[in-house]
């Protein structure tokens, strides 16, 4: 059996046809559903002339859906394309232009956009719409559940673990780029890396059986909440594909907007054994819901779950504690970005951690600008390199594809952006991306510090820095932030707090007071809207 996703799952449904593969609110699919209407799925692409490489768009909310139609585009050796919902019509035509998409999944809801821009994508010869009872099916467009009645299931056919595996960047730092790995390269990393955080993944595909059938005798299946997009790395790898490729059941929302109190009312409901989340972002109202519900004398049946796993932005060590005090689990943040994977994090009850440090993941470097490796307790700063998870490139950008994937010493390693420095006991401090560092009077400060620092204050709720032009200075720090509105802090009063945890030269020089920080689905930073308020508001 090649090393390929689909290839696994059908190997997994013929162990567990029975057991719960997808849940989304009341509809549930088993194993043997899941592989059926992906095979009827594949058939519908394989008779418009969509099979190996083909790209297919999936432009649909977390759902059972949305899974589907990626196993069935896997099934005909295709490659899906994750779509940002939130894309307006030059955003969507750049995207599926530029991963030559051949065919479109999209919710309703999205007919209206689907149809102002469909002449515009001339290689596109198919869509599919889902029903979610908001639009009347498009003209020309076909209905995926009466496709799925329409076609018989296709065969199972031979693939090999060198076929393409992409997932698209959201394109914080430039237009969306899909980074392509090869499904053998790809699996095996990833259940090697998860192996390391202590989840219980087949070492290679011959394990698969034995696995199985030891989950299935302990009845110890993961039951894993995607809290967040799948249209993102960190809901799709960590919430969906890991517990999958374990013969687990993947629980996703399809209501769009976060909702703590829902997120925890599913955990219970579902008794899920994970949730993933992105950072503060997701954590924190998490935490308020709970908080909230313990006021009123209740709690949250949360004896199932076993842990929560979050990867993309910062999740703070204070939240980590809260989160802990309501409930005994295992908390992994995961660091990495869509072009490698770079260590983790663990806290515990009985095992603590600190914000942004991390134990790195084997293979992993930090490369100062010069080209030297950092010397742990050093305090110099350097760019991050892995060499685990390095992926074949960027499709169709062969110039970004070398500055990002280079090799030193005969090893090949990918440079996501990010910098950090190494403490004297090896771990890394992540420090951020150095497309956002600020420049101020000759000295560097990464947002994510700052924010960090601002974000101990009991008032603040939220925060994003960024670095506008400054005559004397270069740029100088801004901090927009938002506000517990229990609670009340002036501008100079903030930045007073956040001279006990930076040094001078990293202090907000202004604060913009705002109602919401805005951020992206995934929970990353907005950090172009913010610029642009705090631009508006100071100049």
């Amino acid at each position: 059996m090649a090393l390929h996703f689909a290839s696994i799952w059908e190997t997994i449904t013929d162990l567990i046809p029975d057991r719960p593969a997808l849940v989304c609110g009341d509809s549930t699919r088993t194993w043997r559903e899941y592989d059926d209407r992906a095979a009827r799925i594949a058939s519908l692409l394989d008779a418009h002339g969509i099979g190996h490489d083909g790209k297919v768009g999936i432009y649909v909310h977390n759902s059972n859906e949305y899974l589907e139609a990626q196993y069935g585009i896997f099934k005909v050796r295709g490659v899906p394309i994750n779509v940002n919902y939130r894309y307006k019509a030059d955003e969507l035509v750049y995207l599926l232009d530029n991963a030559d998409a051949e065919a479109v999944f999209y919710q309703a809801c999205y007919a209206a956009r689907i149809w102002e821009i469909r002449h515009r994508l001339p290689k596109v010869k198919l869509y599919v719409q889902v029903d979610d009872g908001t639009e009347a099916l498009l003209a020309d467009a076909v209905d995926y559940e009466r496709s799925i009645r329409d076609h018989a299931p296709m065969d199972r056919i031979e693939r090999s673990s060198d076929e393409i595996y992409m997932l698209y960047t959201g394109g914080t730092t430039g237009m969306p780029k899909g980074v392509m790995y090869t499904h053998g390269q790809f699996i095996s990393v990833m259940m090697g890396t998860v192996a390391s955080m202590g989840v219980d993944v087949p070492s290679s595909v011959d394990d698969i059986p034995a696995v199985i059938e030891a989950m299935r005798a302990a009845d110890a299946f993961p039951v894993s909440l995607a809290a967040c997009p799948l249209m993102h790395g960190t809901g799709m790898w960590l919430g969906s594909l890991v517990p999958l490729l374990q013969g687990g059941t993947v629980v996703t929302i399809s209501k769009l907007g976060l909702d703590p109190h829902l997120i925890w009312s599913e955990v219970e409901r579902n008794r899920c054994t994970s949730v993933t989340i992105v950072g503060d972002a997701f954590a924190k109202p998490m935490l308020d819901a709970l908080d909230d519900a313990a006021k009123r004398g209740y709690s949250y049946d949360l004896s199932s779950l076993e842990g929560i796993l979050s990867s993309g932005v910062m999740w703070s060590a204070e939240i980590k504690e809260r989160l802990l005090a309501h409930h005994d689990m295992r908390l992994v943040d995961a660091m990495g970005s869509t072009e490698g994977g770079v260590g983790s994090s663990v806290a515990t009850r009985t095992e603590h951690t600190q914000t942004a440090r991390f134990q790195m993941n084997p293979g992993v470097k930090v490369i100062t600008d010069d080209g030297h490796e950092v010397v742990p307790g050093s305090g110099e700063t350097g760019k991050l390199a892995t060499s685990g998870l390095v992926p074949v490139g960027y499709y169709k950008d062969p110039e970004k594809s070398a500055a990002t994937f280079r090799e030193i010493d005969g090893v090949r390693y990918s440079f996501p952006g990010d910098y950090a420095t190494v403490e004297a006991d090896g771990t890394i401090t992540l420090l951020g991306r150095g497309s956002n560092c600020i420049n101020t009077a000759g000295e560097k400060v990464y947002p994510e510090e700052v924010e960090e620092a601002v974000k101990l204050h009991p008032s603040v709720y939220d925060c994003l820095v960024v670095g506008l032009t400054d005559e004397r200075f270069g740029q100088r720090v801004v901090a927009v932030a938002s506000t517990d509105e229990r609670r009340q802090v002036d501008e100079q009063g903030l930045i007073d707090f956040t001279r006990d945890h930076l040094a001078g030269y990293k202090l907000p020089k202004q604060v913009l007071f705002v109602d919401e920080v805005r951020r992206a689905p995934n929970g990353k930073a907005d950090y172009k809207w913010a610029r642009t308020a705090a631009e508006r508001a100071f100049g």
